[in-house]
């Protein structure tokens, strides 16, 4: 199968690297302004892995040309941050004659709604399926350029879900050899309630943002940033999250049981679960608070969840101590300024009975 990998970061390399050495014919796509990697891809003529996937794998192309990247291309993948999603959008927008299927992954809490609204598709347009996993399918950092380290490929416990959400198993279907692990969702809504990223980072950075400044991240993230009491307040953020989920009759599983699930933990509890986690051991923290952990999973993720349940009639008291501190801290308004919300995404003012239909 041709496949275009949107993204070159170290979820894109490794989708692209698992892709091709599955035998696809893959092409590597991303912007201009994030040159280095592609160049090193092109030059080597593919990726190489090391760790939980290791190798060398050859891509069919690696470039800034979407039209080269989608030509002929059965399948898309989206791989990024959250502010990676709508731009993405945007470049294919017009583009995707021919393509049958859009995998947005992660979602980060609404991408395939995201995404569509970007691309300019309707949010029933079935013409093309746009699909979501709630998380990345790796734990995985950027060696350096060409060359990744993955520490985790999960075996389980990554859900996804299609937009209609009748479509779903077909994509897991076209996708089954390189992702057998990958569970059905019931929509949208869960894969995006299911991102986990906006539970923890944000706890942990504001919690150990004094050492963050002062060291420049010079910590292993999860294995000496969880304390127990650090544990107590990711706690507090996902059973807010779980409680979102049972509003909309959805179910949420939480982070621990679902990292049991996935191989990234051992244990079903807060601290230990994390400063444990096979999956966590060896990430350093980030160097500076100016980092996705929060940009991202506070601007994007808890924003969203906050919204949602101010919509559906949950209290995230939690959730928005934790938007207003960081706006503190990085002297920003995340909520005034937050670029995904249930009505940016057209699903504001629905009540929680036509989300959980969507």
């Amino acid at each position: 199968m041709r496949i275009a990998v949107l993204g070159a970061g170290a979820g894109g390399t490794a989708v692209a690297f698992d892709c091709a050495a599955h035998g696809h014919e893959v092409r590597l796509f991303d912007f201009e302004q994030f040159p280095e990697n592609i160049a090193a891809v092109s030059e080597k003529g593919g990726i190489h892995s090391e760790g939980h996937l290791s190798g060398f794998a050859g891509l069919d192309s690696a470039g800034h040309d979407i039209d080269e990247a989608l030509e002929g291309a059965e399948l898309v993948y989206v791989v990024g941050p959250a502010f990676s999603t709508t731009p993405f959008g945007e470049a294919v927008k017009g583009r995707l004659t021919g393509v049958e299927t859009v995998i947005v992954t992660p979602g980060s809490c609404g991408g395939a709604l995201a995404f569509k609204r970007a691309a300019g598709l309707a949010l029933e347009d079935d013409s093309i399926r746009v699909a979501e996993t709630h998380t990345l399918h790796y734990a995985v950092r950027l060696t350096e350029p060409g060359r990744v380290r993955v520490f985790l490929k999960l075996k389980a416990g990554n859900l996804l879900a299609a937009l209609p959400s009748r479509y779903t198993d077909e994509v897991l279907d076209l996708i089954a050899d390189v992702y057998p692990g990958m569970e059905p969702a019931t929509s949208v809504l869960q894969t995006s309630l299911q991102n986990a990223n906006p539970v923890i980072h944000p706890a942990v950075t504001l919690a150990n943002a004094a050492r963050i400044e002062g060291s420049g991240g010079e910590f292993l993230f999860y294995e000496e940033g969880v304390t127990d009491a650090v544990g107590r307040l990711i706690e507090a953020v996902d059973r807010e999250r779980i409680a979102i989920g049972k509003r909309l009759g959805i179910e949420i599983y939480s982070d621990p049981k679902m990292g049991m699930r996935q191989g990234y933990m051992l244990t079903n509890n807060y601290g230990s679960a994390y400063r444990e986690a096979p999956g966590f051991q060896g990430i350093q923290a980030q160097p500076e608070l100016d980092h996705r952990y929060l940009n991202e999973d506070v601007g994007y993720g808890l924003v969203f969840m906050s919204l949602l349940g101010e919509q559906i009639g949950v209290k995230t008291p939690t959730m928005d101590a934790i938007i207003q501190m960081a706006s503190i801290l990085m002297s920003c308004d995340y909520l005034s300024e937050a670029p995904r919300t249930p009505d940016s995404l057209g699903i504001g003012g629905l009540s929680a009975e036509d989300l959980a239909s969507i």
